[in-house]
């Protein structure tokens, strides 16, 4: 039986194909490269009826991963995780139907798992034994332990105000990991330098290799399963890089080739903070590309990407879906990551509860109507940041016998 049926790789601006079984970069002409499968003979392979007995990891659907064989793949279980009902949070919001894809849960406690599993199973398939990468920190950390799990080195370079945890996480891995005052532009500034040096390093930096979208691709798949392959009608998520958004995008593509869903597709939401919001301005101009967002700052760390490469892929999903792109100020995200937590218990992190401040804003403007469904990426356990939320304590006295 096939494993995977990865047949090349796409250059995602030009019309140039490349060998999927070399290592890869970006292309010629300086754009990320997505990889193809041959879906046809998946279609004959495998069905979702096959798929349901298989374990509940995002390697349930190896045959849509580029990983060739299953004794290369580095794993921690990570995937399926869960589709969560916000019944509470939805009357608040005024939708019909809110629904959280909780990535907290995963290993490293953020959705970075993903990209790490599959990139890091690929890259050592292919005889890469050194990565390299600029990070806000949960992709370093995510990175960091999966290659440590496959016995490669890792160079993580991150701005000095990443979360502190990020530090531990890839120092205790083993990563070497340099810090850099400055933004994760600058950190990949360093790391290009780092891997023109030494050429045993492979840059896996943010779209430019192409299997860390392969990872974050089963989001959706997993989103298509669990809603029973139908579609809510809204997918909100957060965007720095916009890996996460992009790779829900291909991966709804991919199923309706596979004829697993039919119908329109979701309208995709790139939520970004007001003080970093490159693709929000871009939307609102009508633009197909961002402009580099200058002094870029916000408690929502991970989306602190003033120029993302895969900037017109995020654009396309959006105008392509009938999406849109929201910038949403601090005070409201933390307002929202409080909310959530009161009314449903979930602790997030800023970035997912930027989506419900979001989501919130939409169905204000009306451009959410009450009768929708509507489904919110949470990227990350709100345990990765405890400094955003302060809330006093005070003595009490002792409970009565």
């Amino acid at each position: 039986m096939t494993h995977s049926f990865l047949t090349h790789l796409d250059c995602s601006r030009c019309d140039r194909t490349y060998d999927a079984d070399r290592p890869a970069g970006l292309c010629e002409c300086g754009s990320p490269l997505l990889a193809r499968y041959d879906l046809a003979a998946a279609r004959s392979a495998i069905t979702p009826a096959a798929l349901a007995a298989r374990p509940a990891t995002l390697w349930r659907y190896h045959e849509l991963l580029p990983v060739r064989e299953s004794g290369h793949i580095v794993s921690f279980g990570e995937g399926m995780t869960p589709l969560l009902p916000m019944p509470r949070l939805a009357a608040r919001v005024g939708v019909r139907e809110l629904w959280m894809k909780d990535d907290g849960q995963l290993p490293t406690g953020t959705f970075k798992a993903r990209g790490a599993a599959v990139g890091v199973s690929r890259a050592a398939e292919l005889g890469v034994r050194s990565v390299a990468m600029p990070t806000n920190g949960n992709a370093g950390a995510a990175w960091s332990a999966y290659c440590a799990r496959a016995g490669l080195r890792s160079l993580i370079v991150m701005p000095v105000d990443a979360p502190q945890v990020n530090r531990a996480e890839c120092a205790v891995t083993g990563a070497e990991l340099h810090l850099v005052d400055g933004l994760i532009s600058d950190a990949g500034r360093l790391v290009s330098q780092a891997v023109a040096a030494d050429e045993t390093l492979f840059d896996v930096s943010t779209l430019k290799e192409p299997y860390r979208i392969e990872g974050k691709k089963t989001i959706g798949l997993e989103i298509a399963e669990q809603l029973g392959w139908s579609l809510p009608d809204v997918i909100l998520c957060p965007t720095g890089g916009g890996v996460g958004l992009i790779a829900i995008y291909k991966a709804l593509l991919e199923l309706r080739e596979l004829g697993w869903i039919d119908g329109a597709l979701p309208r995709l939401v790139a939520v970004q903070a007001a003080g970093c919001a490159p693709i929000a301005a871009a939307f609102a101009a009508g633009a197909r590309e961002s402009r580099a967002w200058p002094d870029a700052k916000t408690v929502a760390f991970g989306v602190t990407v003033p120029k993302p490469l895969g900037d017109f892929l995020v654009l396309d999903a959006v105008y392509a879906t009938g999406g849109t792109a929201i910038a949403i100020p601090d005070e409201d995200i933390l307002a929202a990551e409080r909310e959530a937590a009161q009314l449903e218990g979930t602790f997030t992190c800023p970035e997912g509860a930027a989506c419900f401040a979001a989501a919130r804003q939409l169905a204000r403007d009306g451009w959410l109507s009450a009768d929708e469904s509507v489904v919110v990426l949470n990227t990350g356990t709100g345990l990765k940041y405890p400094d955003t939320v302060v809330t006093p304590v005070t003595a009490a006295a002792a409970p009565p016998a």
